[in-house]
This record gives C-alpha cells, sequence and structure tokens, in this order.
C-alpha cells in the first residue's frame, strides 16, 4: 500500500511538473524569439520536441495517477467501473462532435495533444475526460454521503455536481486552449461565449452526466467503500488542472470563465472536501472514544 501511495505521488508530480513546463513554453518561450535564439542547439533540437508532445505527457501522467489512485482506495473493479465508461463514452461523444457538431457543436482539433483517434480526436481527450471526471464525482460523491438522504438523491446529487465540476473545468479550458495564441482545437462555427457555442458546455454536461451514471450503476454491483479520509489527490489534481486553464485564460485577458469557474467549480469542491474529511474525522474520534469507554 505505502508503495502505491508512493507511486501516487511521484506521478502526481510529474503531471504538475509538466503543466508547469508547457506554461513556461507557451506563455515565455514560444512568444520571445530571443529566447529560442539563446538555446544551444540541443535546446532548439528539444524544444519542438517538447512542445509536440508535452500536453501528451501530463495528460498521461495525471490518468495514470488518478488510476493507481483508485485502485489503492476503491479497487479494480470500482477503478475500472469509472475508467472505462467515461473514457470510451467521452470517445464517442468527442468523435461524434467532431464529426457531426453534436454535443458539442462545430469545432476540430488541431497538433499537439498525440495521436488522432480516427483522425478526429487526440487520444489523451478522453483520458482527461477519466482523470478530471473522476476528481470531481468521487469528491462530490464522498460530500454527499454525509447528508441524511435517500441513496437515489445522494446518487443523483453526485452526478448531477460531478458533471457541473467538470464543465466548470472546460468553462476555464475551452476558452485558453482554442482562443490563444497557441490553439489546440478550433471552432469551425464560433460562438457568443468567448468564441464558443453554448452548447459546448450542455455538451460538457450532458456527457459527464452519461458516463457518471453508467458508473454509479456498475459502481452499484458490488461494494463500495468511499475514500473519504483519503481525497488529497483527487483534489490535488482538479485544481492544479484548473490553475493550468486559469493561468493560461489570464495571459489572454480572459477573465470571465475564471469567475463562472470559481463559483461553480472551485467552490462546490472545497465545500464537498471539507464535509467529507472533516465528518470522517468527526466519525474517527468518535469511534476511538467508544473504545476507550
Amino acid at each position: 500500500m505505502e508503495k502505491l501511495i508512493r507511486v501516487e505521488r511521484t506521478l502526481l508530480i510529474g503531471h504538475i511538473i509538466s503543466m508547469a513546463f508547457g506554461l513556461a513554453g507557451i506563455l515565455v518561450v514560444l512568444p520571445n524569439p530571443d529566447i529560442i535564439n539563446a538555446l544551444p542547439e540541443i535546446g532548439k533540437t528539444a524544444l519542438p520536441i517538447s512542445m509536440a508532445g508535452g500536453g501528451v505527457v501530463y495528460m498521461i501522467l495525471g490518468t495514470a495517477a488518478v488510476a493507481v489512485y483508485a485502485y489503492r482506495t476503491l479497487g479494480l473493479w470500482h477503478c475500472l467501473g469509472f475508467m472505462i465508461p467515461a473514457i470510451g463514452l467521452s470517445l464517442v461523444s468527442e468523435l461524434l462532435g467532431t464529426s457531426t457538431g453534436f454535443p458539442f457543436g462545430h469545432y476540430h482539433y488541431l497538433s499537439g495533444l498525440g495521436y488522432k483517434i480516427a483522425g478526429l480526436v487526440p487520444f489523451t481527450i478522453p483520458l482527461s475526460w477519466f482523470y478530471i471526471g473522476f476528481s470531481a464525482y468521487v469528491i462530490a460523491r464522498a460530500g454527499l454521503e454525509r447528508f441524511n438522504l435517500p441513496q437515489l438523491v445522494k446518487y443523483i446529487g453526485a452526478i448531477g455536481f460531478g458533471s457541473l465540476l467538470l464543465t466548470s473545468w472546460d468553462f476555464v479550458l475551452d476558452p485558453a486552449m482554442s482562443q490563444t495564441s497557441m490553439s489546440f482545437w478550433v471552432w469551425e462555427q464560433p460562438g457568443p461565449f468567448f468564441g464558443m457555442p453554448y452548447e459546448n458546455f450542455t455538451g460538457w454536461f450532458g456527457t459527464g452526466v452519461v458516463f457518471m451514471t453508467a458508473a454509479t450503476f456498475i459502481w452499484r454491483l458490488k461494494p463500495l467503500t468511499l475514500p473519504d479520509r483519503d481525497l488529497g489527490l483527487p483534489l490535488a489534481v482538479y485544481l492544479a488542472n484548473f490553475a493550468f486553464a486559469t493561468v493560461m485564460s489570464l495571459a489572454a485577458g480572459i477573465y470571465i470563465p475564471i469567475l463562472l469557474g470559481l463559483v461553480l467549480g472551485i467552490l462546490p469542491l472545497l465545500v464537498f472536501y471539507q464535509m467529507a474529511t472533516t465528518q470522517s474525522k468527526a466519525s474517527a474520534s468518535e469511534r476511538l472514544e467508544a473504545e476507550v469507554i
């Protein structure tokens, strides 16, 4: 168990560091030709490679960190029970979106995010749906477990809030990744929300609802104990990726999506995290006192 925790932390650190290097490259190095010209030959050779593969690396590391965490805290069944529908259904949604315009609007991916499945969707995109979606869902569900509510209401609440947290990340991410000087995807029919159609967000929310609902049904097939005292990694993953998108948006002078993300994403995320961990500590203290008595 300790070995898995060390692996998780190493992958998480690598995930965050690779995002930081990506930000430095996009916001500092690429806009300044003098910096590029001052690089040694090996640096000039490595720069295009790192910029082409940097997004791939940080997404793979994020996926690996969350997968190891899910396996350690929930077991193989529940890990795969979320991973498979999250990756599979989000891929279907992205393939539909890039080929038909449903459910996000008309867009297409550029280079920089890895091999494209069917020539349309980089293989890393469904991975990001998984690791952000899992982080959002598990924290929302652990927090809602502290309420004295019918289990069905908790399930629906976790799906709804998990999808909202996922979509709130996209509020900040999408303008930063599609409207700045180095874009990773392009909207063919720009919309009113910083160049994006509003249906993009209904598509994000709807896709989250679909795969989180599927995972909820799968998780019900076997007993589940939520990691309410061990939510640090999903919290760190969500916050780190939100911070990445925030820095990109700030650099581009895009502010309103950040505010929306803070109110609809970060705030409820922290509330759910606090509820889950505080109540868990209180329950542990009560059990300890009972054992002493």
